[in-house]
């Protein structure tokens, strides 16, 4: 296994350890959530960057890869909306409604990416998959800050406190909005892959 499908499949257990971080009992589970999902995020950059340049583009990458990303996202998010549910006094929380619209979209892309794969067409990626992949992990990161920073020292609070709450909100709903948009883009570019079959 080369080394970006290592990351590719490090980024499966560091999911699972994020999600053990967002609902652990430590004093400081929110810092280990925010920077699990951190290193989470780097990996997948960073795949990309080293198949791209030494040419180690593989299947398995081109399969594992965006999966990889969908449920590190579907699980960050869905595991938000639960801690909203267990601490409805936080400012900003993230509605179910907002996920479903996420996971909904996110089932729908990789779907048609496998009709288009079964009638042999491949589907490029586009910008504004970029935008939204971009939106959601700045979204979600922001989302950790805002419970984090109450871990850390009072000056680092003092300054984060003064703008988290409206960066946050506004991150999330760019994010919920593009998430959306991008998905009907897509569909409707592609649409002769399922036009096809109907």
């Amino acid at each position: 296994m080369n080394l970006p499908n290592k990351l590719t499949v490090s980024r499966f257990a560091l999911t699972a350890i994020f999600l053990w971080a967002v609902f652990s009992r430590s004093p400081i589970n929110d810092t280990l959530a925010l920077v699990f999902f951190c290193i989470a995020s780097i990996t997948d950059l960073l795949d990309g960057i080293i198949a791209r340049r030494r040419n180690l583009i593989t299947s398995f990458g081109k399969l594992m890869d965006p999966l990889a990303d969908k449920i590190l996202v579907c699980s960050a998010f869905i595991a938000l909306v639960e801690r909203g549910r267990l601490n409805p006094s936080t400012p900003v929380t993230v509605e179910a409604w907002m996920v479903v619209i996420i996971v909904a979209r996110e089932l729908a892309i990789t779907g048609m990416r496998l009709l288009a794969a079964a009638q042999n067409v491949v589907l490029a990626a586009e910008r504004w998959g970029k935008h939204k992949t971009i939106s959601q992990i700045v979204a979600i990161i922001a989302l950790l800050v805002m419970d984090a920073h109450v871990e850390w020292w009072p000056w680092l609070q003092a300054v984060f406190k003064l703008w988290i709450v409206y960066f946050t909100r506004g991150a999330l709903w760019i994010a919920v909005l593009l998430t959306a948009l991008s998905g009907c883009i897509y569909l409707w570019r592609n649409r002769d892959v399922y036009m096809k079959d109907t």
